[in-house]
């Protein structure tokens, strides 16, 4: 083999490697419209493989977003529209501390007081909220991981963010009028 047929061997492998390492994007179609969001594989790839291990199965599909917080965030991904959760697998380890902040129209995977309890909620930042990034390792201060970001419909995001919310049981900001995760499929 001459030396131009290994360069364009070695670069040919290199721009693969560059093209199978792109982050995926997933479509979000919802009773309000579509959105677009991608998924920072190579910053939160346990978020990232755990979202779309859900979106695979489609456990998503036909969820609800049940607490809007009017200019904080937006939550869904485990109730359906008769309050049912959804099963859930086991927690992820948080990576909150990957450098990502949740700035407006981040996705994060919502948790509990634990650091390491996020499972199959997550929520969309509807501002910069620097009360929700990481700053120690404490479960209270660990934050909360951002693991992706909307990146078309933000006209949707904001139709859903001023909602008129309810308090129903347990769920004190659920819509009045449902806000349905139709699907979400990986985009081809």
């Amino acid at each position: 083999m001459n030396f131009k047929g290994l360069i364009f061997i070695l670069f040919s492998m290199v721009f693969a490697s560059t093209a199978m390492a792109k982050n995926p994007v997933v479509i979000i179609k919802t009773t309000v419209g579509t959105l677009e969001a991608e998924l920072y594989l190579d910053k939160s790839p346990k978020s990232v493989e755990n979202f779309l291990s859900y979106v695979k199965d489609g456990t998503y599909n036909g969820t609800i977003f049940h607490r809007v917080i009017e200019d904080f965030i937006i939550q869904g991904g485990n109730y359906d529209i008769e309050l049912n959760p959804r099963k859930r697998r086991a927690p992820v380890k948080n990576e909150a501390d990957n450098g990502l902040k949740n700035v407006k129209g981040t996705l994060s995977m919502s948790r509990r007081i634990k650091k390491d309890s996020a499972t199959n909620q997550f929520f969309i930042n509807m501002k910069d909220n620097i009360v929700l990034n990481h700053v120690d390792k404490t479960d209270q201060g660990f934050g909360y991981a951002v693991f992706g970001k909307i990146t078309k419909g933000n006209k949707y995001l904001e139709k859903i963010n001023s909602v008129s919310t309810q308090r129903r049981g347990v769920f004190p900001k659920l819509p009045v009028k449902n806000v349905v995760i139709k699907s979400i499929v990986l985009k081809k």
